[in-house]
């Protein structure tokens, strides 16, 4: 079972690699692995230099997930360093599951890809400086009624952070 499982994530990430090497939209796109288990105080760093100051972006937070996964929604905080010092900090909450618990994503097998709206959704974000900026992501999940957030998610196997240009 553990083989065929292996098997099945290495043919996903191949796919995957393969449609996104052929998307002309995407000015940055980069996973990172997450070890058996999301915890807490890990933060998921991404580093990118502006594209330009002129055109107007689209930018998601990417991650796939497992069956494993058990929450409806996700708690993210997710933090933009700008060249210039300027921080912007959001707690953002994604809906993961549908009402009936089926796991929401893109994905035939047990793993699921999500493409989730950090900014350019209502309005296209613009880079305001040209230089390096970095994204930190770190989950902030809570079981209903507890105090202390969750130690170790389980589920999430990769995050990814993507810059698209806007249509």
């Amino acid at each position: 079972m553990q083989k065929k499982t292996n098997w099945v994530i290495l043919l996903v990430a191949v796919c995957s690699v393969l449609i996104i090497g052929c998307d002309s939209n995407a000015v940055y796109d980069e996973y990172r692995s997450v070890p058996n288990m999301w915890h807490k105080d890990s933060v998921i760093d991404f580093s990118f230099k502006s594209p330009d100051t002129t055109n107007n972006y689209n930018l998601y937070v990417n991650l796939r997930n497992t069956n494993d996964y058990e929450f409806n929604n996700l708690y993210l905080i997710v933090q933009l360093n700008h060249p210039n010092g300027k921080v912007i900090k959001d707690t953002l909450e994604y809906k993961m599951a549908a009402p009936n618990g089926e796991l929401l994503g893109a994905g035939f097998t047990d793993v699921k890809e999500n493409k989730l709206w950090y900014r350019g959704y209502e309005t296209p974000y613009q880079f305001s400086e040209d230089g390096d900026y970095k994204v930190s992501i770190q989950h902030a999940m809570r079981k209903n009624g507890e105090v202390y957030g969750v130690d170790e998610l389980k589920g999430i196997t990769d995050i990814g952070f993507r810059v698209e240009q806007a249509q």
